[in-house]
């Protein structure tokens, strides 16, 4: 499992102590746990394997750009091991420019940043100094937040927050049981017959009476491989959510919807619209979706349909 929802890669003399630490703890507050390393003088030129085993353990990167970032080997080190789990892992990575730090600069390695690999390739041979400039070019055209100057950084950061937030919908895994004995035989072979890195999209039913685990192998199964996935959706009890007095299939509909693509905007009306809705924004999306206590046909019908609703490997 992931330990980390948030990795921060920043260089302590620039911002350790202002604009770094204050983001650690608005990120905590709210419940996102966040791995700062908190050593304040590195030794040596390579990263220590707990902290390249922190970043690959992590959902998201939040790299902060300051103005002397790119004069630590250590912090260019970092960015790489970021964009290696990047690629490996679709992990996101979300920049930070620090006041006059502009992502141009970085693009094109100007200013300070011009300054520190002027430095490097008198140390370092030519293939390592371009790695980290590509780096460098690759970074400067993710998504990123510039706080600039006379901004509120309060203000900025609870920005950072909320795009973060709206980024982890599914960090908090589901109660499984007190005592779930037995369970991993159970799991492992659901494992074998999802088989999600050799299928294009998969569907799998999980039968049998009342009382013999079933919601508690789902609950398990989805609690492990969820990370895996672009959105996910866990839904309890559709024999009675489904009936007319607890909200029926439209409720249902607009949950899926809502808790794979956390938009509030998206209105379910009746169920053949929220057909439409979920093969029309899911359709592209690698996606999650577990069914809890389905008893009527016309329920996954309505709810899950065809495989072609959604993206491949869902």
């Amino acid at each position: 499992m992931t330990n980390h929802d948030v990795f921060l890669s920043f260089r302590g003399e620039d911002t350790r102590n202002n604009f770094t630490i204050h983001l650690y703890h608005a990120l905590i507050q709210n419940g996102i746990n966040t791995y700062k390393d908190d050593k304040e003088l590195r030794k040596g030129e390579k990263i220590s394997p707990a902290l390249s085993k922190a970043i690959e353990e992590s959902k998201i990167s939040i790299v902060i750009f300051s103005e002397d970032y790119a004069s630590s080997t250590w912090c260019l080190d970092e960015l790489l091991k970021i964009l290696e789990c990047k690629e490996s892992k679709q992990q996101k990575v979300l920049a930070v420019y620090y006041y006059k730090v502009e992502p141009s600069t970085i693009r094109h390695q100007k200013e300070s940043f011009e300054a520190a690999f002027a430095e490097h390739e008198k140390k370092f041979d030519d293939a390592k100094v371009q790695r980290w400039k590509t780096a460098l070019n690759q970074t400067a055209g993710l998504c990123g937040f510039h706080l600039k100057i006379n901004e509120d950084e309060y203000e900025f950061i609870q920005k950072i927050v909320q795009e973060i937030s709206t980024s982890l919908p599914n960090r908090f895994d589901l109660h499984v049981a007190e005592f779930p004995v037995g369970i991993k035989s159970r799991v492992e072979d659901i494992n074998m017959l999802l088989c999600i890195k050799e299928n294009d999209k998969c569907m799998i039913g999980i039968f049998g009476v009342g009382g013999i685990g079933k919601t508690t192998i789902a609950k398990e199964m989805y609690n492990r491989i969820t990370d895996q996935f672009e959105g996910s959706c866990f839904l309890a009890n559709v024999r009675e959510s489904s009936k007319q007095d607890q909200g029926g299939l439209v409720k249902l509909q607009q949950t899926i919807l809502y808790d794979i693509l956390k938009d509030s905007s998206l209105k379910v009306s009746n169920v053949d619209r929220g057909i439409n809705l979920i093969m029309e924004r899911l359709c592209r999306k690698r996606i999650l979706l577990v069914l809890d206590d389905v008893d009527c046909l016309d329920q996954l019908k309505k709810l899950c349909g065809r495989c072609d609703w959604f993206g491949c490997d869902s």
